[in-house]
């Protein structure tokens, strides 16, 4: 199945657009679900987090461990627009498959973090 960014709502567009930045400023060549986490984490209005707060997540240790796997990441220099990762585009079709599923038009930032803790990657780990 072939992702449209077009069916995220603007919070999951800005979270996306937002793990491009974190990727780009860092110089990895991929965008990483880590990198997505990362970027909804970053959002200071929506559901991510309130949703997390309210499962307990300790976000400050979060942030941190993030940062810390994100600086793993290889880096090029050379200004290249990072590529979406093969795993980034197994989690954007899992939150399309968890919209479906909800029957919601759009996939929004609480498909994301649901496909981000489904999807086998570093973000799921953490």
């Amino acid at each position: 199945m072939a992702f449209r960014l077009d069916k995220l709502t603007i919070k999951a567009q800005e979270a996306v657009q937002q793990a491009q930045e974190i990727a780009a400023d860092a110089g990895n060549p991929q965008i990483d679900p880590l990198h997505l986490l990362a970027g909804l984490l970053a959002e200071s209005e929506g559901v991510v987090r309130p949703l997390l707060d309210k499962i307990g997540v300790n976000r400050p240790q979060l942030d941190k461990i993030v940062k810390a796997e994100l600086g793993h990441f290889p880096k090029v220099s050379g200004g290249a627009t990072p590529a979406p990762s093969q795993a980034l585009m197994q989690v954007l079709e899992a939150a399309q498959r968890e919209a479906d599923t909800m029957k919601d038009d759009f996939v929004s930032t609480e498909h994301l973090l649901l496909a981000l803790a489904k999807v086998d990657s570093k973000a799921k780990n953490v």
